[in-house]
């Protein structure tokens, strides 16, 4: 796995967590937003945190089990900005770029571990 793509990809996770941030500090003041907004918040800092876990993993085995970790609150992230949308909460107009980098971010984890698998054996 090239050094410089992991960079690349803790460094864009880092920034979309802190997107979902902001996105959530406008969301409607009421009991579906706090909820929804935590869930996302804590998904879509995970992704980054597992891929920090990863670059420092013990092992081939360590750094393949984070990115897969990454990979799911990924689609995880996904699901609950999807569900914002779905509920009123945040226009899909609002939310497009955000949601269009998510599935950016998912496809270049799906490759990551595909290579990282791939090359262990």
């Amino acid at each position: 796995m090239n050094k410089d793509n992991i960079e690349d990809i803790d460094e864009r996770t880092f920034k979309f967590a802190v997107r979902v941030i902001k996105m959530s500090l406008q969301l409607p003041h009421n009991p579906a937003s706090w909820k929804l907004s935590g869930q996302v918040i804590d998904s879509s800092t995970s992704i980054n945190s597992n891929i920090v876990h990863a670059r420092a993993g013990i092992s081939r085995n360590d750094f393949i089990n984070h990115f897969r970790i990454s990979l799911k609150e990924a689609k995880e992230t996904k699901r609950w900005l999807e569900m914002i949308v779905a509920v009123g909460l945040m226009p899909l107009a609002r939310m497009e770029l955000l949601l269009q980098e998510n599935e950016e971010i998912i496809c270049i984890l799906v490759t990551i571990v595909k290579n990282a698998t791939k090359d262990k054996k």
